[in-house]
């Protein structure tokens, strides 16, 4: 058997997501090893003699290390050919795909890598808030809220400064940061949406202004994983116009 690995961004959270080049992938898989946040409905995909490994990996709670995972994916590969790694959302969305690849290439593998549906958008879409919006937003950023270090990014201070929707993935254990930040730019009124669960049949979300988002989200006790959606495109949701009222949107 020649060993080889693929990467496959698994999508958001709703199975159907996931691309028809990653159920392709899942069908010819000889091994799969899954995050916590890929849908166990995709293993559905695989061959019946497909075995699966879980991997664990949600926010601090993490069954195997990054380094174990390196070490069990590239000895899945060699005991059993093909391995697919499975990954919620896309793989390179702070997923630590370049490691696992850079770790799979020193051995010689054979590795390709599949992109997923990023819950950084498919995540406001399905509750439907659009990442941008003509005369509203013509720019997104994307960060985590959880670096190497676990602290903020350093970009929150522009992104605070800026006019763009704010994605932050990874950050609800520092909302109470994020909002104090924003609020010291004068952004306390800019509408925030908080997304647990996106896409799944157990979503849940709660929608507010900068300065009282942390108290509704510790009122509905929403807990990770979760996204979080600052920006004026926040206002076009159902919800915040029937809370706050509907504003005037430029086209």
């Amino acid at each position: 058997m020649k060993p080889k690995i693929t990467l496959v961004g698994a999508g958001p959270g709703d199975a159907e997501l996931i691309t028809l080049k990653g159920i392709k992938a899942l069908e010819k898989a000889d091994v799969v090893l899954y995050d916590a946040l890929a849908n166990e409905e995709l293993l559905k995909y695989t061959r019946e003699n497909c075995k699966h490994i879980f991997v664990g990996k949600r926010f601090e709670n993490h069954s195997l290390t990054q380094d174990q995972i390196n070490e069990l994916l590239i000895a899945s590969a060699f005991e059993y050919g093909h391995a697919v790694r499975l990954k919620g959302g896309d793989p390179i969305v702070f997923g630590r795909a370049t490691e696992e690849l850079e770790y799979a290439e020193t051995f010689g593998i054979e590795t390709e890598i599949i992109s997923g549906v990023s819950s950084c958008i498919a995540v406001p879409t399905a509750q439907g808030i659009p990442v941008t919006k003509r005369g509203l937003s013509e720019s997104f950023w994307v960060m985590t809220g959880h670096t190497k270090a676990k602290e903020l990014p350093k970009d929150i201070y522009l992104a605070a400064q800026s006019s763009a929707t704010i994605v932050i993935l990874m950050g609800l254990s520092k909302l109470e940061e994020i909002a104090d930040i924003f609020s010291s730019f004068g952004k306390a009124e800019t509408p925030v949406a908080i997304i647990q669960n996106g896409t799944c049949h157990n979503e849940r979300f709660v929608i507010g202004k900068i300065k009282d988002i942390a108290a509704k989200v510790r009122e509905e006790n929403i807990k990770q994983p979760s996204v979080i959606i600052i920006g004026e495109v926040v206002s076009v949701h159902k919800e915040y116009i029937l809370e706050y009222g509907s504003e005037m949107l430029c086209e």
